[in-house]
């Protein structure tokens, strides 16, 4: 992964070495609440570890104060689960900045992308579709519809969708488009977070004839009449420019947004300024401290 400096430059976000580190030896940035432990998505990652092993590599950065000590940006419910199979060190990605990085927290560490690649490197390694089904707690035939998930899907929308819940069936309705119009729909699924079967549909509805594997299938979603098919295709066109737009300004204003929540962090980390405003100002405290927070549990 890259990353750039405010006069344009490219850097390395992360070193190049993956390295192996103690668990005793990485400082987590927030605590995995006890009751999230008992929930199925840490019971979900916990049965995939103890079945077929880790599969993507917590995030840490080097802690500036103390030689030998990580700041664990990412991956504290793998940490976790880790902690709880008795496993004492780890491989992990090191960013090279911990301020720089801005790694997104509300990430699904078991997105269906991630998923399908879990599934191949399972199987690469000799498990059975039936051991991987019975860990993941669903139907064989599930995992052989996963095994196959992407078949069809151009490199580009895959980047896209990679860290995203995304059902099987809208992979279905995306593997109707061409490669172009695939990207186009996974930036409006991303844009409008928005990743369901039937959103899909509508978007495969939308798209002209040209920019469809089979120009003459048939686009019907529902009771919907060709006028309104029509009607849909003209919006989709709109919104896909507005689209661009906004894609036109959103680095600025996401660079703006990471200065502005780091600098609300370092006001909060300042005693002194937490128990004025708490004092004085509660109301505006507690935006602080919602902005400020992590987004999310990965």
């Amino acid at each position: 992964m890259m990353a750039s400096h405010t006069d344009g430059s490219v850097f390395s976000a992360f070193e190049k070495e993956i390295r192996s580190i103690r668990l005793s030896d990485l400082i987590p940035l927030h605590v995995v609440p006890e009751e999230s432990k008992k929930s199925q998505r840490y019971l979900k990652v916990l049965s995939s570890v103890r079945e077929i092993g880790l599969v993507e590599s917590p995030i840490v950065a080097r802690d500036k104060e103390t030689s030998g000590k990580y700041l664990l940006l990412d991956g504290h419910v793998r940490i976790e689960v880790l902690k709880e199979l008795g496993i004492e060190a780890v491989d992990c990605l090191i960013a090279t900045d911990d301020e720089a990085y801005t790694y997104n927290k509300r990430i699904s560490r078991l997105a269906t992308v991630q998923e399908h690649y879990m599934i191949l490197k399972a199987i690469e390694r000799g498990v059975s579709e039936e051991a991987i089904a019975r860990t993941l707690h669903v139907n064989i035939d599930l995992i052989r519809v996963k095994k196959g998930l992407l078949k069809g899907i151009c490199p580009e929308a895959i980047e896209l969708l990679k860290d995203h819940s995304v059902p099987t069936g809208t992979f279905t309705e995306l593997r109707k488009m061409l490669a172009v119009r695939q990207v186009e729909a996974a930036q409006l699924m991303v844009a409008m977070n928005k990743f369901s079967t039937s959103y899909a549909k509508s978007l495969v509805a939308a798209t002209q004839p040209s920019q469809l594997v089979n120009a003459q299938q048939d686009k019907r979603v529902g009771d919907l009449t060709d006028a309104q098919i029509a009607l849909m295709e003209q919006e989709s066109a709109t919104l896909d420019r507005e689209f661009r737009l906004i894609e036109e300004s959103y680095g600025a204003d996401n660079l703006d947004l990471v200065v502005a929540t780091g600098y609300v962090g370092r006001l909060l980390a300042n005693a002194r300024v937490v128990r004025f405003l708490a004092q004085d100002y509660p109301d505006l405290l507690s935006e602080f401290q919602r902005i400020a927070e992590p987004q999310g549990v990965a």
